[in-house]
């Protein structure tokens, strides 16, 4: 009896690590490909959220996360001075979003607010289509940050 309730204890930890509710697990969606980018808002909480999207044989990320304040924040998983050494993406540890490649650490409040310097690349809301239940990214706009992921490579 003591075993199987350890071992039930185990499956429930694992299966939720796998399901990203651990808190500060990251959470990778299946990838898509050569079309718009469309993020549950459902789906998104204070754990980032990390979309894989193919544009044209580039692959590109997309983190999403709900912020302290409750407002959903996206940004391209891509550091913003760090984006060329190909290791400028970021996961989360706790409760902040680690640079891979500079170590700098970021809270869920400072993703899409701030530009330029050493941040997660902010999708401001110009760049997207928010309804109650979605956050579209378009095709066209993922296109044009090919670029900054030239070098990127998830490890």
């Amino acid at each position: 009896m003591k075993k199987a309730l350890v071992l039930t204890a185990a499956l429930l930890i694992m299966g939720s690590a796998l399901f990203g509710q651990t808190a500060g697990q990251n959470v990778v969606k299946p990838a898509i490909a050569d079309r718009d980018l469309v993020i549950q808002i459902s789906e998104v909480t204070e754990n980032a959220v990390f979309y894989p999207v193919d544009i044209e044989g580039t692959r590109l990320e997309v983190l999403a996360v709900k912020a302290p304040d409750g407002t959903v924040r996206t940004a391209f998983n891509t550091c913003q001075v760090c984006y060329g050494s190909g290791r400028g993406f970021y996961k989360q540890q706790g409760t902040v979003l680690v640079c891979q490649n500079c170590g700098n650490r970021f809270r869920m409040s400072q993703v899409e607010v701030r530009s330029g310097g050493c941040n997660p690349v902010p999708i401001f809301p110009q760049n997207k289509t928010v309804t109650a239940n979605t956050i579209t990214i378009s095709k066209d706009y993922l296109k044009e940050a090919k670029s900054i992921f030239a070098r990127w490579r998830r490890g």
